[in-house]
């Protein structure tokens, strides 16, 4: 009796050739993803020689969304989208808009009908969280305040597109579908039943499954199993991702999110993250895999200037539009760039999209064809688009005069205000940073009446700030304008509590030019990080992990110490 073996086939050819192509892409300085993608032409359908079954190769895929949108969730709490979500919300919806009607507009003038261009245009406005997260993941952006704002915006994008794939089926009709299922339910009530039932999920994972998740996280634990609790954290992405799929109507990936991000309030969140980090990383080659099966090459040779029109929204339209609606907020150039780049792709929930308006008769094959190949060819270019985030910076700034203008226009968080007391502009702290520990640190200078001015990246961190009567400024300390602002010269000592330590250097450099008598303290998560460091005089350094050992170690000591 022969056995149906098509999965294993699938995984073995997927992951071999995945290794092979992503090694020579790496030997040609490409990314491995390029190669993934590669692999997946050569076991697709549309190559000769060996072709892997799709419908397998598609579902692995889907597990890898799951996954990596768990991982986003552990890294990215409730409150961090609520702090980004002045520019996150507005932005996303006005962003997608644009897309939309540049890809319906596209379509129209192809002669498709206004069912098919909407459909279309959706498909192309929304970004890849996956290939998002690769890409900060590759340049240790994750934590920082571009990071945050992009993650936030393309979660944003997922919740909108979970609501139009939704409303798609009833609106078949009305879009010129031909197999949309007829219904009774008036238009409304479907609009208004699929918010509620989105809102139900949600506020269920936040008030449930917060309280919960953690507490089923801790007895697992007590059990001292390591596969026990690897096992635990597998089951709740997937389990939750699929409960919400079923029950709620959410999407898979949008279900692992909020898991996610709910377990990320357990004191294992940390060790969740890097139990499930080697299984996401796998299936992660599997989705790229699966998006490189489903190309069609010929669609290169059958429309190459529609094929070249599509490609130029995704990667110009789209990135030009976020661009101008980041500046109109006030950031900071570097951060409207890196929003650009990160939404110049399309992924997994175009492709959804696109599924569902073919089985629904409103998207035509063609446009299918051209989803796919536009985002094998935006995914494939996506590093290099974020590798040129800082020479366009730098050429920009040096030729063009409004460039200028917008980098050194007024921000009303960019200056201390006049009416700002004396006794925090003299021999004060500046801290930079006002995240976990930055928090912790203001509440003890506050406690003892210390005066402190904060820098902070995030705008609305710093507006709360001065809403509570604590001196700030908005901005990116490694610019002196910002210390400037902080009045460092002024200053006794400089905090540097930002997790990011890329630009520690240069922040001290600017500080010590501006007041040589200033004393600096700097945290860091790495250990040689630390010693490099103090090797180099910053200052006083303090190593996350060797301080917690210090006073575990003080704490034992004390309990056995002759009374």
């Amino acid at each position: 009796m022969e056995h149906n073996i098509s999965l294993i086939t699938t995984i073995a050819s997927a992951f071999g050739l995945a290794l092979i192509f992503g090694f020579i892409a790496e030997r040609i300085k490409l990314p491995a993803l390029v190669g993934y993608l590669m692999a997946g032409i050569c076991i697709g359908p549309a190559t000769p020689g060996f072709v892997a079954d799709v419908g397998i190769a598609s579902q692995l895929s889907e597990i890898g969304v799951m996954l990596l949108m768990f991982g986003v969730g552990l890294h990215f709490s409730f409150n961090d989208l609520l702090s980004v979500k002045r520019i996150a919300v507005p932005g996303a919806v006005v962003q997608m808009t644009i897309a939309t009607l540049l890809g319906a507009i596209l379509a129209n003038a192809w002669g498709w009908t206004f069912g098919e261009g909407l459909i279309f245009g959706l498909a192309l406005s929304c970004a890849s969280t996956v290939v998002l997260l690769k890409a900060l993941e590759s340049r240790q952006l994750i934590d920082s305040m571009n990071g945050k704002i992009a993650v936030g915006w393309l979660v944003v994008e997922d919740l909108a597109t979970v609501l139009v794939l939704v409303l798609m089926p009833p609106l078949a009709g009305i879009l010129g579908g031909t197999t949309g299922a007829e219904t009774s339910t008036p238009l409304w009530q479907t609009i208004a039943m699929t918010i509620v039932q989105v809102a139900v999920f949600i506020a269920l994972m936040l008030v449930v499954g917060k309280r919960f998740l953690p507490w089923a996280l801790w007895h697992v634990a007590k059990t001292g199993s390591r596969e026990l609790f690897t096992l635990s954290i597998i089951a709740t992405a997937i389990g939750i991702a699929y409960g919400a799929s079923a029950l709620f109507n959410v999407s898979f990936a949008l279900g692992a999110f909020f898991a996610g991000m709910v377990m990320r309030e357990s004191e294992f969140s940390h060790r969740a993250a890097e139990e499930s980090l080697p299984l996401r990383d796998a299936f992660a080659v599997l989705f790229f895999v699966s998006v490189g099966m489903l190309f069609e090459p010929r669609i290169l040779l059958d429309e190459p200037l529609r094929l070249l029109a599509v490609v130029a929204i995704i990667i110009v339209g789209k990135s030009i539009a976020a661009m101008a609606l980041v500046l109109a907020f006030r950031y900071p150039l570097n951060t409207a760039l890196t929003i650009a780049a990160s939404l110049a792709q399309i992924g997994e929930f175009s492709f959804i999209l696109a599924g569902l308006g073919m089985s629904l008769g409103i998207l035509p094959a063609e446009g299918m064809s051209l989803i796919l190949a536009g985002a094998f060819i935006s995914i494939a270019l996506n590093p290099l688009v974020f590798s040129t985030i800082n020479p366009i910076r730098k050429w920009v700034l040096n030729f063009s005069e409004l460039a200028r203008h917008l980098e050194a226009r007024t921000d009303p968080f960019a200056e201390l205000p006049m009416s700002t007391e004396r006794k925090f502009l003299e021999g004060q702290v500046v801290l930079v940073g006002y995240g976990r520990v930055g928090k912790r640190i203001g509440a003890a200078l506050i406690e003892r009446g210390i005066p402190f001015v904060v820098a902070e990246q995030n705008r609305e961190i710093v507006e709360s700030l001065r809403k509570a009567g604590i001196p700030a400024v908005s901005g990116n300390a490694i610019e002196p304008s910002v210390l400037i602002q902080a009045h460092i010269t002024n200053a006794a000592l400089l905090v540097i509590a930002s997790p990011d330590a890329i630009d520690v250097r240069k922040m001290v450099e600017i500080a010590t030019t501006l007041q040589p008598a200033i004393e600096v303290v700097v945290r860091t998560h790495s250990e040689q990080e630390s010693k490099l460091l103090q090797n180099e005089g910053i200052g006083t350094v303090f190593f996350g992990e060797e301080e917690l050992a210090k006073g575990m170690t003080k704490h034992v000591l004390e309990r056995f110490s002759p009374k």
